[in-house]
């Protein structure tokens, strides 16, 4: 039915446009339509040493956008990617074989507390079970994935890496001049001048956008000093290029002093082993229902639906999971609106 409604018409004409841009910068989604289980967790070898004993380092992933909410999506519900962290940790803190964990990180980041709250848990865990972590960087781990990783007692990325992007983010859109060319003026009744910050339908002030750059900088404050504490092998003279915002290799990471050293799974596993005093011992997941991952590149959950130019190993620089919601963009409905988030440039 057409739509006579200019106002309706500019705002889908926005909306379509929007998503444009999401599948531009997007060259590969994988919508995830659930594993058509309870959620219940199961261990599941991935990779084993000759006469592994009875040790075990437990793998955990941490993969896609960063909230702690549903994540948003065209189909479903999705899942929340703290409660599936703590989910994990819990059950390799009460697992006394479980000697060490390997944080599996391919995230561009995500919200300000989503990415606080995981790192918190990560600490938490280290810190009451005395048992070591060891961050492995995948194709990206970024802004709050990088936040993320900084839990970590020891990290590791491989040479090709997309890291750091250390800073904050608040996107935000005006459309007040776009609507008032075609006669829709919007005006909002208030119970104090900043109650309608960055409100995309009035005119933009200054005044109200220096509010908000003022909390950025408390949480760019936070992320850098976190930075400062967490890497004490970062010289000062690096510390300014580390922390200004940019992407780097995990080569030149490892050359910032940002992650201890270069590599992947193998050689995770291998200082999880070293750091809890093991020689040798069985890489376990905790998979969903009864999903059996090939190997450890292997989500941990299956991926029902693959759309064209995706693949079965999950190799999108930026992976969307689809699992809720009318869309990504619905995100801004559950989250905080200030992102520790890398968003790559559009082609």
């Amino acid at each position: 039915m057409p739509i006579h409604n200019p106002r309706r018409r500019y705002l889908t004409l926005a909306a379509s446009l929007a998503a444009t841009l999401l599948a531009a910068c997007t060259p590969k989604v994988t919508v995830n339509l659930g594993a058509g289980s309870d959620g219940s967790l199961a261990e599941r070898v991935v990779l084993a040493d000759d006469n592994p004993g009875n040790s075990k380092v437990a793998m955990i992933d941490v993969r896609g956008l960063i909230m702690d909410a549903r994540r948003p999506g065209l189909v479903g519900s999705g899942s929340n990617p703290v409660d599936d962290l703590v989910a994990r940790l819990d059950l390799a803190a009460k697992d006394t074989s479980i000697k060490a964990v390997v944080l599996r990180v391919n995230s561009p980041g995500g919200t300000v507390t989503g990415s606080d709250t995981m790192y918190h848990e990560v600490r938490h865990f280290a810190e009451t079970t005395h048992k070591p972590v060891v961050a492995c960087m995948g194709e990206v781990a970024a802004s709050g994935g990088y936040y993320l990783s900084l839990a970590a007692d020891h990290i590791i990325a491989q040479p090709t890496t997309v890291t750091a992007s250390i800073g904050v983010i608040v996107p935000t859109m005006n459309f007040s001049e776009g609507l008032a060319k075609i006669g829709i003026v919007a005006r909002n009744v208030v119970s104090g001048k900043n109650k309608d910050m960055a409100w995309p339908y009035s005119p933009m002030k200054d005044e109200q956008y220096q509010v908000l750059q003022t909390m950025v900088n408390d949480y760019y404050a936070r992320f850098r000093g976190l930075v400062v504490a967490r890497r004490p092998g970062l010289a000062a003279s690096n510390l300014d290029e580390a922390t200004d915002g940019r992407v780097v290799t995990g080569a030149r990471a490892k050359e910032l002093g940002l992650v201890d050293e270069l590599g992947g799974i193998r050689e995770a596993f291998a200082a999880a082993k070293s750091r809890a005093g093991v020689n040798s011992a069985t890489l376990v997941k905790y998979a969903v229902g009864d999903y059996e991952p090939r190997t450890a590149y292997a989500s941990s959950e299956p991926l029902a639906t693959v759309w064209p130019g995706a693949s079965s190993g999950d190799t999108n620089l930026l992976k969307l999971d689809l699992s809720g919601g009318p869309g990504a963009l619905s995100a801004a409905a559950e989250t905080s609106g200030f992102y520790f988030l890398w968003l790559p440039t559009l082609p």
